[in-house]
């Protein structure tokens, strides 16, 4: 599928995957609107991005079911439709299963599951009605396999697919493609901007060994392009999956050993 002259939205867009994601489907052609709770923030990832005449950013939390309608009502006053939907808003919870505290966790599931439920809500109708359309929900390898101390987020992630795959099977009908893309590591300030409780232990891995931010954008270019059901980030996490489904244990004995105490920039 081509993208040229048609409409992208884009949600957590101010910078990391978000921006790149903007910056990918750009120099394709697509006219894109970048979303964000910093409206600040994404003014200037859009003007990073440096094509003003086919741009647009909102300010929008996932959180609030106004603002997204808000969102894309913005995006059909200016561009007269959508073509593709990236769900991307979304950050991280690290602490046990024992300790975390419940009003952090409920938090991050109104942002990265039920926010992303509600943009789905939002604009199928839309794309149902112009009977073509792509919705990206932005995952992770968390939410395939199981990563302590990080319970929480995967939670989120893990059922995010779950949705995912139900929605394209209830939409394809109508001619709407819903993907996910679902990385590992990835070099920007996940962890920086992660809520951290009292256990500060995490499976050991750190921005400069993780992929690039383009690399992610690329694999959601990929998932649109080919209408793809669920794309893993980089290629080699396939055979992570694959270890942990076929052989759980020796999977979850490599987790324990990779176990480490960090701060918030490790």
């Amino acid at each position: 599928m081509g993208i040229s002259g048609k409409v992208v939205v884009v949600t957590g867009a101010s910078m990391g995957i978000g921006e790149a994601i903007v910056q990918r489907f750009l120099r394709e052609g697509a006219s894109v609107v970048l979303a964000s709770r910093d409206l600040g923030r994404v003014e200037a990832a859009r003007a990073r991005a440096g094509a003003m005449e086919r741009t647009l950013a909102v300010e929008c939390d996932v959180t609030e079911r106004t603002q997204i309608e808000a969102l894309l009502a913005a995006t059909v006053e200016r561009f007269g439709r959508v073509d593709v939907w990236v769900n991307n808003a979304g950050y991280g919870l690290v602490d046990s299963v024992e300790r975390m505290d419940m009003a952090a966790c409920r938090k991050m599931f109104d942002t990265n599951l039920f926010g992303a439920v509600e943009c789905i809500q939002m604009v199928a109708p839309l794309l149902k009605q112009q009977r073509s359309g792509s919705i990206i929900n932005i995952s992770s390898m968390a939410g395939i396999v199981s990563v302590p101390y990080m319970s929480a987020y995967g939670a989120t992630k893990h059922a995010l697919n779950c949705f995912s795959r139900a929605a394209r099977l209830e939409l394809g009908p109508y001619g709407v493609h819903v993907g996910t893309v679902c990385p590992g590591y990835v070099q920007t300030d996940f962890n920086a901007r992660s809520v951290w409780g009292t256990e500060r232990m995490r499976v050991a891995g750190d921005r400069k060994h993780g992929i690039t931010a383009e690399r992610v954008a690329e694999a959601v270019w990929k998932c649109y392009r080919h209408n793809l059901r669920e794309v893993v980030v980089p290629w080699s996490g396939n055979l992570l999956v694959g270890l942990y489904r076929l052989m759980p244990g020796v999977f979850n004995w490599g987790m324990i050993r990779m176990l480490r105490r960090m701060d918030r920039k490790g």
